[in-house]
């Protein structure tokens, strides 16, 4: 299981003086937990974030003691995306837990591989319930079911691991696929006063080179 240390968090100590020092501020909280500000070490928060997102439990080391968590709410740099301060939730010992749990769509749907369809991502995860020991980090949909422009792939379709129940509706869609709509070309409408002016325009040369060549002529 993936591990962190955590450290006590001295408050006196500014949060730009912290980021500096290779740390992020976070916190500590949960139904049997007291809240308590810590430190972690950025790169190694980094790391175990890549690796267990916001659905996998992670081993938090506080000093003699471990707790079992959830990392949430990662406030990101708006620009360089870098971690600026996190909340870890301790799970209550002994206690299933809920979370969302992302969806990765795998397979070739016979619809958009042969009738043109497009393919519709309706949910990007679903809530499920489980023992901290079992949360899947993800969920496989297979979208080779849809095979027709009607077909569609619902929550209870979704092979679940042992020991986990889905909270999210049974009939919730996740997946469909629609009908490719045709290309109609449009068509510019005239813009007649354009053409109005471009006339005029040539009347009026046509006229100076027609009093011109009169002029001439008389001479």
């Amino acid at each position: 299981m993936l591990t962190l240390t955590v450290e006590p968090r001295d408050m006196k100590v500014k949060l730009e003086a912290l980021r500096k020092g290779g740390s992020i501020p976070a916190v500590l909280y949960g139904p049997k937990h007291k809240s308590t500000s810590v430190l972690v070490s950025t790169t190694d928060f980094i790391k175990v974030f890549k690796k267990a997102g916001e659905s996998s439990v992670v081993v938090l080391k506080e000093g003699i003691n471990e707790h079992e968590a959830l990392i949430q709410d990662v406030d990101v740099h708006p620009v360089t995306g870098a971690p600026r301060h996190a909340d870890f939730y301790v799970i209550e010992k002994g206690k299933k837990v809920k979370v969302n749990v992302p969806l990765v769509f795998v397979g070739v749907s016979p619809a958009v591989k042969d009738k043109g369809a497009i393919l519709i991502k309706v949910a990007r995860d679903l809530e499920i319930e489980a023992a901290p020991k079992d949360l899947p980090r993800e969920l496989t949909v297979d979208i080779s079911t849809l095979i027709e422009f009607s077909s569609t792939v619902t929550a209870k379709e979704i092979k679940l691991p042992v020991g986990v129940t889905l909270i999210s509706g049974l009939g919730e869609i996740v997946a469909s696929v629609s009908e490719p709509k045709e290309e109609v070309e449009e068509v510019k409408p005239i813009d007649m006063s354009t053409i109005e002016v471009a006339k005029k325009g040539k009347v009026e040369v046509e006229g100076e080179e027609g009093a011109e060549a009169a002029t001439t002529e008389k001479k």
